[in-house]
């Protein structure tokens, strides 16, 4: 773990995927979760540069507004369209309604990065629903609106240039460093545990997205899907927002500019080094392919291939969960 976080925050190589060499995304469409402030933000600048047509999705319409004004008047000369999409991924209820909204208004979907989430907020908070609110927020939220998705990424994949379609999801170094051994700790009844401590809790939804990540690899290959999770980086952004104090100040120590964090999750959604033959890969800052530690390894991998098969048994569980707001 050790080895993990030095790798991962200390003498990181210059990002080699920047807005500078992204081929020109005229006639594509991206949605960005969170895509109006923080990281999301500086990638949603990334992509309109490259005359891309990207919805901002989160629950602050006003916060959106306020951001794609800045952005068009930042780069007045791009074709592209940034456009504010409704999602609330703490209220299953309502997820639905945003994946219908996206498509009355689109015929494809090239690329979605489930960027939003939230981190350690105080202990006992819940979603709607009634789930520990990092869970609801990083895990089923984002899965449900995934899965309400899937047809138009398969129907974009069908026609589209081969890997380009891709779903991406929120990882953290959380992954390695505060979440229970094998990432999610899942009881008798097929059920991740709430943990008394938010950091755990964290931890262990950021490994639920590196499942997400790697069982979605395994189902959508075959459509021509790639499916990747991401550790950002250490940034200065919202996220941090919901922190304790001492978690604040580690953040402020190593923190760097959220810019950095976009160049990450470009080349986790975008770049060519990622294939269909290493679909599932892990994305480190700021745009490298790093890999799990060994108790997720152990963990994500199918019990017939001689791992736990935790992935297949989380993916399962946020299935039933979110069965009915389907």
């Amino acid at each position: 773990m050790a080895g993990a976080f030095f790798k991962q925050t200390y003498f990181i190589p210059k990002p080699t995927l920047t807005e500078e060499n992204l081929p020109d995304q005229s006639g594509k469409v991206h949605i960005v979760t969170g895509g109006y402030a923080g990281v999301g933000l500086e990638l949603t600048k990334i992509l309109f540069q490259k005359n891309a047509t990207i919805y901002a999705a989160g629950r602050s319409k006003d916060k959106a507004n306020r951001a794609i004004e800045v952005i068009k008047n930042e780069f007045p000369n791009s074709t592209g369209r940034v456009e504010f999409l409704q999602l609330d991924l703490e209220d299953l209820s309502t997820i639905k309604r945003s994946a219908e909204e996206f498509l009355s208004k689109e015929p494809r979907l090239d690329v979605l990065v489930n960027n939003a989430g939230i981190m350690v907020p105080p202990a006992g908070s819940k979603t709607r629903q009634g789930y520990d609110l990092q869970m609801g927020v990083n895990c089923i939220g984002p899965f449900l609106f995934t899965q309400l998705l899937l047809p138009i990424l398969r129907k974009t994949a069908a026609t589209a240039p081969a890997g380009s379609v891709r779903i991406t999801w929120a990882s953290s170094l959380a992954a390695d460093l505060s979440a229970p051994k094998g990432g999610v700790d899942i009881d008798e009844d097929g059920m991740p545990k709430v943990h008394k401590s938010p950091e755990l809790n964290y931890g262990q939804s950021k490994s639920g997205n590196v499942m997400f990540a790697v069982e979605a690899a395994r189902r959508y290959g075959k459509d021509g899907i790639i499916s990747t999770a991401w550790n950002p980086g250490h940034l200065k952004s919202e996220l941090s927002r919901t922190a304790g104090l001492s978690q604040t100040i580690f953040i402020k120590l190593l923190a760097n500019p959220p810019k950095l964090g976009g160049y990450t999750e470009l080349y986790a959604s975008w770049s060519p080094d990622i294939t269909l033959e290493n679909n599932g890969a892990y994305v480190i800052p700021w745009g490298r392919i790093g890999q799990y530690n060994s108790a997720l390894t152990k963990a994500i991998k199918p019990e017939a291939e001689g791992g736990e098969g935790r992935a297949r048994k989380f993916w399962d569980w946020c299935e039933r969960e979110t069965e009915n707001y389907i």
